[in-house]
């Protein structure tokens, strides 16, 4: 692969949250990562969220930006899936397509 810069996308339940920031501080190929609290808007998979949830037609989730190379992915992905297999929790990858300093 090459030196490509990427970043994955992922949404996690609040419950998950301080387990999922353990695992990827112990992951060292990770240059970085942020989180923040976001609402999550499902157009499938109601039967996953609270009656309340569902009513409000959005579900609290903390979203983590995951910053590596591309030849780190499948070794991250992988330690992810090992900690947290059976969630449901999905992730998207996305090419950085420039970086810097403003």
């Amino acid at each position: 692969m090459s030196k490509q810069d990427i970043l994955i996308s992922i949404n996690v339940p609040p419950i998950l949250e301080e387990d999922f920031v353990d695992c990827l501080l112990a992951i060292d190929v990770i240059e970085s990562f942020s989180s923040s609290a976001v609402n999550a808007h499902h157009g499938d998979g109601h039967e996953k969220m609270s009656l309340a949830e569902q009513v409000a037609g959005r579900q609290k989730q903390v979203n983590f930006q995951i910053y590596l190379l591309d030849k780190n992915l499948s070794s991250v992905l992988r330690q992810l899936k090992e900690c947290f297999s059976g969630t449901g929790i999905q992730y998207r990858v996305l090419p950085v397509l420039d970086k810097g300093h403003i």
